[in-house]
């Protein structure tokens, strides 16, 4: 018996993600959310321990015990975020990521604000995901409208050459005058000046 087959090496490698891409998103969406959340949450307690420290001018930070996590968002806001989530397409996952962290970073929200600034990015997102889409669909509109060549088009101008009949004076007009211009016979078209 080869140790090959204890340690499933001979699997596909197929097996490996076979959840859905939007699902994969939202969970992702919300683990930031999660984990930014906590974090807002710590530099809070340390401002409170900067503050108490400043004002009592004593730190007794060490004897006091926090809880892991105390704030977390509604269930009904959870559901109305998982499902702005599900609007964002797998490749603006990351850019949402850095989006979002780049509006925590800046504003340095509480624990119960950081829930609005996702709920912004989020909206920001689909906003631009929404507007790339139109723009695609119009630029395949034009694309398939379009298809014709613009040398095979046919311009219509509006004056014609014609090399018998011309505004100019020359020295034979008067001679010209009394006769009509003969139409040409050779294999070059006729062009006249449309008046």
């Amino acid at each position: 018996m080869s140790l090959a087959s204890w340690f499933k090496w001979n699997e596909s490698p197929n097996r490996i993600s076979q959840r859905n891409p939007t699902e994969m998103v939202v969970e992702t969406l919300m683990m930031e959310l999660s984990w930014q959340i906590k974090q807002a949450e710590k530099q809070q307690r340390e401002r409170e321990n900067e503050y108490r420290k400043i004002k009592t001018g004593v730190d007794y930070g060490w004897l006091v015990s926090y809880p892991k996590h105390s704030y977390d968002i509604s269930p009904g806001e959870r559901l109305q975020l998982e499902d702005m989530c599900t609007k964002i397409h797998p490749s603006y996952c990351g850019p949402v990521i850095v989006r979002f962290r780049q509006v925590v970073a800046e504003y340095e929200p509480e624990a119960q604000e950081v829930s609005r600034l996702f709920r912004s990015v989020l909206q920001e997102a689909a906003e631009k995901i929404k507007e790339e889409e139109e723009a695609k669909k119009l630029a395949k509109q034009w694309n398939t409208k379009n298809r014709t060549s613009l040398s095979l088009t046919t311009f219509k101008s509006r004056s014609r050459i014609s090399p018998f009949i011309s505004d100019i004076k020359t020295i034979s007009e008067d001679v010209e005058r009394g006769t009509q211009p003969n139409r040409r016979v050779w294999s070059m078209p006729e062009f006249r000046n449309i008046k």
